[in-house]
């Protein structure tokens, strides 16, 4: 009985150490803004990276939300720092353009999105930043975006980069005015989205896997049933009936996904 006791014990002990080792890993990861220009326009991202790196790293080119470089762009940097990648944000808007609310959000990304190119060449930019931090493998280099940020990866698959080995879109838009680009691809692409996601029109799902079907791109769909839109993100809230909301399941079971996807095309 005193051995079973002992065993329980150490058990615990164990599960105390892994909970402390856990929490450090959590807690060793630290964030800079950086500042950049091209031209006139002044821009500043954010990189995020796991402190304990040493030599070369795999990296990530966050594309963010229609709010920008905010908090929650923080927070989905951080998982993905967690895991050992380093990660830069970049900022789409530029410095002093900053959307306050979810209006001028809109009157923002409905500039980029009718004018793609200008979107292109501003997520190109933000590439070059994060080729330029320091531990970076430019070999092991992949794109993760978020709603706006989503359509932009996949806008970065289109120009035909190839630095870029796979591009992650969450809760993206998969319209393409330019569906023809699709022959430039190069990166392996997965999309994930919410079954129930009032603003993703299913003539853009059909575009968007035809686009990669006959373009023979390695891709993958992925939709969770009882979600919208947002479902990664907790500031959403959980009312289904807006539109865009969290969801817990969608959130981790991506997120596992999206783990197992950069290890395998990376």
């Amino acid at each position: 009985m005193m051995l079973k006791s002992g065993m329980k014990w150490n058990v615990g002990v164990l599960s105390a150490a892994a909970m402390l080792v856990s929490a450090a890993a959590m807690s060793a990861v630290k964030s800079n803004p950086v500042s950049y220009k091209k031209g006139a326009d002044s821009f500043e991202g954010l990189v995020v990276y796991p402190d304990t790196v040493k030599g070369k790293a795999p990296a990530i080119l966050m594309l963010p939300n229609w709010m920008g470089v905010t908090e929650e762009t923080k927070t989905q940097a951080t998982r993905f720092a967690n895991l050992g990648y380093i990660v830069f944000a970049a900022d789409i808007y530029g410095k002093d353009h900053r959307p306050k609310n979810a209006d001028e959000a809109g009157k923002m990304v409905g500039a980029y999105k009718s004018d793609r190119k200008l979107y292109r060449d501003r997520i190109l930019l933000g590439l070059e930043q994060l080729k330029k931090q320091t531990n970076v493998d430019a070999s092991k280099i992949a794109a993760v975006g978020y709603c706006f940020g989503g359509t932009g990866v996949i806008e970065l698959a289109r120009t035909g980069n190839k630095d870029v080995k796979s591009v992650l879109s969450f809760h993206g838009g998969l319209d393409s005015p330019t569906p023809a680009d699709g022959k430039n691809i190069k990166a392996h692409v997965i999309a994930f989205h919410g079954a129930d996601d009032p603003y993703e029109k299913p003539e853009d799902f059909a575009a968007f896997q035809k686009e990669m079907r006959d373009n023979k791109i390695d891709w993958e769909l992925v939709q969770f049933g009882n979600a919208v839109h947002s479902f990664t993100e907790k500031g959403a809230g959980t009312d289904n009936s807006k539109g865009a909301a969290y969801n817990e399941n969608a959130d981790k079971r991506s997120f596992a996904d999206a783990e197992r996807f950069l290890k395998d095309t990376l």
